[in-house]
């Protein structure tokens, strides 16, 4: 399977989940994530799912400073509903790395491992998405804006030839080569832009 190199450059999300400790699917329940798991899962990379990942990251980074983030404890917050826009899009990213989900997701085991109930949409907050730690309550929103990272200005000329199914095989390739390139200043160079993730815990 071939694919960008940088995916494998993307900072992993490692996490610890009770439910996989409990049922022996990972030793100690540790679980590595990478972006480019979160790729497969999704079907594609983007600006959008990008943002998940980091968004997700950024968040886990501040509920724990000192401790492994534990997955199935996590209370995630959209403003949007989840027919509205991406955010359907960016809840399924945060829903395979912190294995919260609105109704769907495991039940729990004697009261234990819940995963549903955990994700809430047309919530009252002005951030593009908010974390909560279920057991000490602390939580953080999040503000993802990627429009300040340039796109290759050759891209939307591509683009067009696309979707009109004038595009040669060359020009798709060169196409989603920019394409990916502006995933990866997004992913590997955020600190160049003050503005793409504004975090602030409340």
């Amino acid at each position: 399977m071939s694919y960008p190199k940088f995916y494998d450059e993307v900072e992993t999300i490692n996490l610890k989940d009770p439910l996989a400790d409990f049922l022996g699917s990972f030793e100690d329940g540790i679980i590595k994530i990478k972006y480019i798991n979160i790729v497969k899962f999704a079907g594609h990379s983007c600006p959008t799912v990008a943002g998940a990942y980091l968004m997700t990251k950024e968040a886990l980074k501040a509920l724990y400073p000192d401790t492994m983030p534990i997955r199935g404890e996590i209370k995630v917050e959209f403003k949007e509903d989840s027919k509205d826009g991406v955010a359907g899009v960016i809840a399924n990213v945060i829903s395979n790395i912190t294995g919260a989900t609105k109704t769907s997701g495991f039940k729990g085991l004697n009261g234990k491992f819940a995963r549903h109930s955990l994700m809430e949409f047309n919530a009252a907050i002005n951030a593009s998405a908010k974390f909560t730690r279920v057991d000490t309550g602390a939580s953080v929103e999040i503000v993802y804006n990627p429009s300040g990272v340039p796109a290759n200005p050759n891209m939307q000329p591509l683009m067009q030839k696309m979707m009109q199914n004038k595009a040669t095989q060359d020009e798709k390739k060169l196409f989603g080569t920019y394409w990916q390139e502006r995933v990866k200043e997004i992913l590997t160079n955020g600190d160049k832009y003050p503005n793409l993730i504004i975090i602030k815990m409340v």
